[in-house]
């Protein structure tokens, strides 16, 4: 074997190794669609919904000592015959619920 060759494996296995990292490491959001839909299906199970929303890009949010991106939206719904609002708090890379309040 001759070090050019040598040499161009070592840069092959470099790059390759470094297109796996990225790979891995990407983080990839869940739709906001797909939270509100997954959100919506909770809140059915208690009462027709009336109405609905959520913000379409995630934003920053800190709860000491978790940093994560999040999204924000809120469900409007009518229960026992009196109509009531909550927003949620959902992770943008999960899709997970972290907080859900009424207005």
């Amino acid at each position: 074997m001759n070090w050019k060759t040598f040499i161009a494996g070592i840069a092959v296995g470099a790059a390759a190794g470094y297109a796996v990292n990225e790979t891995l490491h990407h983080t990839v959001n869940v739709s906001a669609e797909t939270v509100l839909a997954k959100v919506k299906k909770a809140f059915k199970e208690n009462g027709p919904i009336d109405g609905s929303w959520i913000q379409m890009t995630a934003e920053d949010y800190e709860k000491y000592p978790f940093k994560t991106r999040v999204y924000k939206g809120g469900v409007s719904l009518t229960k026992d015959g009196e109509k009531k609002q909550y927003e949620f708090i959902a992770d943008s890379k999960t899709g997970t619920v972290l907080d859900v309040y009424p207005i």
